[in-house]
């Protein structure tokens, strides 16, 4: 698997209802968006990204602001602690549902994080060589057949049985990008789920 994240997404109701509706991107307001979190004089480049493409690296932002919906990529957002997300995210987006993604194919890394409202709802974050770093509140409905062995990340019949976790942590990352947005990058993908390069989003550089 080499599909790799680090973005928020904010939403006032489900978020992969308003992105199957084909959303039409303010681009103006994407504009201040950036601007207004970062404190920068930020340029859009001529070309757009799109929503397969949210890993960007130290020189750039991707965003998006739709009605309803924010997208906002950075590289501060690939962090080991979720839950530890410098505050001035949080109070940006304090009502409705705000959700980090980040997955590190290089090293098998996924963490997620969940606010509703502004307050922390779930956090966790794990890879092999780490181990667990963040896992704060309830398990998710999604997440349960995971950690019941329901998706292994070996074969139970390969003799080398020596990964430390019962599943593949990309592949909860998957299963996390289509709960919470209605979209996969990688892996056995539903037809049905949205085309996630048909979601526009502005690039910009720092």
């Amino acid at each position: 698997m080499g599909a790799k994240t680090w973005m928020l997404l904010y939403s006032e109701g489900n978020a992969a209802e308003i992105l199957k509706s084909n959303p039409v991107m303010d681009r103006s307001a994407t504009t201040e968006l950036v601007k207004r979190l970062y404190g920068l004089e930020v340029n859009p480049l001529e070309e757009d990204g799109d929503l397969s493409y949210t890993c960007p690296y130290d020189k750039e932002i991707i965003a998006g602001r739709f009605p309803g919906l924010a997208v906002l990529a950075a590289d501060e957002f690939c962090i080991d602690h979720p839950s530890q997300l410098d505050p001035k995210f949080i109070e940006a987006f304090s009502s409705g549902t705000l959700y980090l993604h980040a997955m590190h194919s290089v090293v098998d890394f996924f963490g997620f994080a969940v606010w509703k409202d502004g307050t922390l709802q779930r956090s966790l974050s794990l890879s092999p060589d780490s181990g667990i770093l963040d896992d704060i509140g309830s398990r998710l409905p999604f997440e349960v057949p995971f950690w019941a062995g329901e998706h292994p990340a070996v074969d139970p019949d390969d003799e080398d049985d020596s990964y430390p976790f019962v599943f593949h942590p990309l592949e909860l990352g998957e299963a996390a990008l289509k709960e919470f947005f209605g979209y996969q990058l990688e892996g056995m993908i539903d037809s049905s789920l949205i085309e996630p390069g048909d979601i526009p989003l502005m690039v910009f550089k720092r």
